[in-house]
């Protein structure tokens, strides 16, 4: 049987296992992957249900007339017969059951990847969220140091009281924000137990900080041959394979074995040497199925269902093959990304000193605070943007080719 993980490209390696604890418990506490489990123990189950035979054939009969005969009057029947099917079509049933049971056991694989890929994603929105709650926090402290600035120039008449009252009705912007935020945060975490089956209120541990590595792995669409919601097609052909085998093993007449009894009473006042002997006939019988149309059709089926089955694989390899190329863009989209606002935050943050200086000078322009701070808090919420899409752009990489 083929085994598959599901591995986390995460730059840090204490978050990757918080994360891959909360994969494992997921995969051991979710219902539908519960399901899964249970319907390929089914399936196990199955190969022992066809190791069998069919049901032994005994019957009885008593003679109400008892027929004379030359040895004497017959008084009752006793049969037992056994039909056995064509050598090697039970070990055809097992291996067909077999066959199943693995088409089975990668319904369990795919399922665990998919859970797998949803608890992963579900972690980097928390990740988002908190870190945009975080910026949002240290934006208010900012506007906060700005309202003082803002006083202390009122007092001496370098500012208005207008100016105060923007930054102060800022303020109450961001913290509306952080609410939502916080409101948002509430319905992923729920999201997030549920998907491990645990508590809604649970709280999640979720790493503070995430950084692009420093060169991006190099990916291969070769592993997509291995995903096993192509594999799954490769178990089905050969359930359809082993299926055509046991119908050739079914249109083979069957054998049966048997034996007839009849005990038989002594004729009265005769001496010969057969008198009242018992009968013991053994018989030997073939099912032979003349009229095989039902057979045919079955091959015909088998075989427009393998051609089926290679359609639907080649289909949903091309959509796997779409989707990898997409999550390679997105990715590298997302690096292009953090990387510009990287530069503009550094030119806003230059843009702010250069504002604190001319404050130390005598002049300041609270609205080019105001429209700075906008610009930072922008372009911070931007970065957390560009990681969350690396990594759940990763996570469908890794759940595609790992």
């Amino acid at each position: 049987m083929l085994i598959f993980s599901f591995s986390l490209f995460i730059i840090h390696f204490s978050s990757a296992q918080e994360l891959q604890g909360y994969i494992q418990e997921a995969e051991a506490n979710n219902p539908e992957i519960q399901a899964y489990e249970l319907r390929y123990n089914i399936a196990k189950e199955k190969v022992g249900e066809v190791n069998t035979l069919p049901n032994t054939s005994v019957s009885a009969g008593y003679f109400v007339s008892e027929p004379e005969t030359r040895t004497g009057a017959q008084r009752a029947r006793f049969s037992v017969s056994q039909m056995l099917p064509w050598f090697g079509t039970i070990t055809a049933r097992e291996n067909y059951a077999s066959a199943m049971a693995e088409t089975e056991f990668v319904q369990i694989a795919i399922a665990k990847r998919k859970l797998a890929l949803s608890v992963a994603q579900s972690y980097y929105e928390l990740y988002a969220i908190l870190g945009k709650q975080e910026v949002l926090h240290e934006n208010i402290q900012l506007l906060k140091s700005y309202e003082q600035l803002a006083l202390t120039s009122v007092e001496v008449g370098k500012a208005s009281a207008v100016d105060v009252l923007k930054l102060q009705i800022r303020q109450n912007e961001l913290q509306q924000q952080k609410e939502v935020l916080e409101q948002e945060y509430l319905a992923e975490q729920t999201a997030f137990n549920t998907l491990r089956n645990q508590k809604k209120s649970l709280a999640v541990n979720v790493v503070s900080e995430l950084l692009l590595p420093i060169e991006d792995p190099s990916y291969s669409e070769n592993g997509l041959q291995l995903n096993p919601e192509l594999l799954k097609y490769d178990r089905l052909y050969e359930s359809i394979k082993q299926s055509e085998l046991l119908n050739q093993k079914e249109s083979a007449p069957d054998i049966g074995f048997g034996l007839d009894y009849v005990p038989v009473s002594e004729r009265p006042e005769m001496n010969f040497s057969d008198n009242g002997k018992d009968i013991v006939m053994p018989m030997v019988s073939l099912s032979i199925p003349i009229f095989n149309n039902r057979y045919k059709s079955i091959s015909k089926q088998n075989e427009f269902r393998q051609l089926e089955i290679q359609s639907e694989k080649n289909g949903r390899l091309n959509i796997l093959e779409t989707v990898f190329a997409r999550a390679i863009s997105q990715l590298n989209q997302a690096r292009i990304k953090f990387n510009t606002q990287a530069k503009n935050l550094k030119q806003a943050r230059d843009a702010e000193e250069i504002l604190i200086k001319n404050y130390e000078t005598g002049t300041i322009d609270f609205n080019d605070v105001l429209d700075i701070q906008e610009l930072q808090l922008k372009f911070q919420t931007n970065q957390i943007e560009s990681i969350k899409t690396y990594y759940k752009q990763s996570s469908i990489i890794n759940y595609l080719i790992n």
